[in-house]
């Protein structure tokens, strides 16, 4: 996570330029009367929704760790300073897999630190985020947490200041079965079996200027590339996660490119960082930063076509967003305890409908964070409040295993800025579960002020007459919660009867809204 120039800061800063500058200038749409149009065909395939889009990010930040996940001494932790509350709050949210320790926060971190005795861990002062980390919470709380909440463990590793031995001896301490020094020494630390650590990243954001241990694309790529090879001399099974570039108003596609073709022999996955805002107060133009998060993948992924192609069993590799979220407001505090509103919690859906669309390719995400900071959950010391975020994630995380649907839509549009041509008012994913029978059509009505009625048109049978709904709505964009509070902005769940005619049916969206649709198909 990166404070000062990961993706959004340039466009908060304004810096961005040309075809990449900010999203400015919403022309008006087309002709009020229109209506809209989404064919749907179970044969037209992307992908499977992987069960990893559902991920969490857990950085040594603020009140993440601290006061967040992990209270040591409050009435409502367990023995192990675990929030019970919270515990049940995340076990709601179905985090798939939990990222840690960053961030910015690892690239000064010592593992070696937050391991053994707590009375003997050292107080460090903390570098990424100018704060003190008593290593309290280290390595086997993580995991043991991440095990409680039934999480995949993804640790990034310290390719900024860190060595290449303490990548591979961190490892060795989680997953090593053999009595080698490391593994003994988890032994002594309460853990006889290891943790089986699947997921690794290779430095956090290391393109940035505000990344302790700052490199260049080939001396990253070098240096990772080595780490790698250390890495899996421990354990072979692991995969591995190389950090794309997170500085935009750079040349994020080179970096891209160089590590891909240095690396596409060691790595898994290549990690791609957004956070988007609505600092122009214009909700339309808010909504359209699908159109850059889909040109973020679908570049990163012709650049991943390019290094596998002509290479015959080359190496897999897909995109890993694991850093996304809305953030802005709270920019520059300390803290970074963002307070979201109705109109960010349709923001989910944005990030949604374009993984889902690249279903074939992005095979892992993290939302940042998953308490406090930059979260869909806040704590006091008495307790927590949902912020309207946290429901879309919740609901969008049904969709896990499900195959994802390339769909036709065509519906009243409006153009934003010079960014790429006009804009559907609906943005539109579709999944279909084969064991239930079930397509679930998402559709988000970017439209500030019009309902808009469209044609669902199925090209494989006829649905059944009573199809599920879940909306999220509220006439206030700007609604938001608070402790004690947070029944405001609340999804709302019923089912319909609809006339099915040929495959079709008519159905509403209402003005600034996320409707996920359920419709049997067996």
């Amino acid at each position: 996570m990166g404070r000062s120039l990961s993706l959004s800061v340039l466009f908060l800063l304004g810096l961005g330029s040309g075809a990449e500058g900010v999203l400015t200038g919403v022309a008006s749409a087309q002709e009020a009367g229109e209506r809209a149009l989404i064919k749907i065909d179970l044969d037209r395939t992307i992908g499977e929704v992987d069960p990893l889009l559902f991920g969490n990010f857990a950085e040594h930040l603020g009140r993440m760790i601290y006061g967040g996940i992990y209270e040591e001494g409050s009435p409502l932790s367990d023995e192990r300073g675990f929030r019970l509350d919270v515990l049940e709050a995340v076990k709601e949210l179905g985090v798939s897999i939990l990222r840690w320790p960053g961030g910015n926060f690892v690239s000064s971190y010592n593992w070696q630190d937050g391991i053994g005795p707590k009375d003997q861990r050292p107080v460090r002062a903390e570098l990424a985020w100018h704060d003190i980390e008593t290593n309290r919470f280290g390595t086997d709380e993580f995991l043991a947490y991440a095990e409680e909440i039934g999480a995949e463990p993804y640790i990034a590793v310290n390719l900024g200041l860190g060595t290449l031995d303490d990548a591979r001896y961190w490892v060795e301490y989680t997953n090593e079965a053999r009595p080698t020094y490391w593994a003994e020494k988890r032994r002594q630390n309460g853990r006889d079996e290891p943790w089986g650590v699947t997921y690794w990243g290779l430095g956090n954001e290391i393109d940035g200027w505000w990344q302790l241990g700052q490199r260049g694309p080939m001396e990253y790529s070098l240096f990772a590339r080595e780490a790698a090879k250390a890495m899996r001399r421990v354990d072979p099974s692991i995969k591995l996660v190389a950090s794309g570039s997170s500085n935009y108003g750079a040349d994020w596609i080179e970096w891209n490119r160089t590590v891909l073709e240095e690396l596409r022999d060691h790595i898994d996955y290549i990690g791609i960082h957004t956070y988007i805002n609505n600092r122009a107060d214009d909700f339309e133009q808010f909504m359209a930063w699908s159109q850059r998060i889909d040109h973020y993948i679908e570049i990163t992924a012709g650049l991943i076509n390019e290094v596998r192609s002509g290479r015959q069993g080359a190496r897999p590799i897909y995109i890993a967003y694991d850093e996304w979220n809305v953030w802005y407001r709270a920019f520059e505090a300390q803290d970074l305890e963002e307070v979201y509103n109705f109109e960010d919690a349709l923001a989910m859906g944005v990030f949604f409908n374009s993984f889902f669309r690249h279903a074939d390719v992005v095979k892992m995400g993290n939302l940042a964070q998953m308490v406090n900071v930059i979260a869909p959950i806040r704590t006091n010391e008495e307790g927590y409040f949902l912020q309207p975020t946290f429901f879309p994630l919740v609901e969008f995380g049904k969709q896990r295993r499900n195959t994802s649907l390339d769909v036709f839509v065509n519906s009243p549009s409006y153009q934003v800025g010079n960014r790429g041509p006009a804009l559907g008012y609906l943005d539109v994913s579709s999944t279909y579960d084969p064991e239930s029978g079930t397509l679930f059509v998402n559709v988000l009505n970017r439209s500030e002020s019009r309902d808009i009625e469209t044609s669902v048109q199925s090209q494989s049978g006829d649905p059944a007459t009573e199809i599920g709904v879940w909306e999220l709505n509220h006439p206030n964009l700007k609604e938001t919660h608070t402790f004690g509070d947070d029944e405001r902005v609340r999804p709302v769940e019923r089912t319909l009867e609809v006339d099915v005619r040929d495959g079709a049916f008519t159905y509403t969206f209402p003005a600034h809204s996320l409707t996920v649709l359920k419709l049997s198909m067996g």
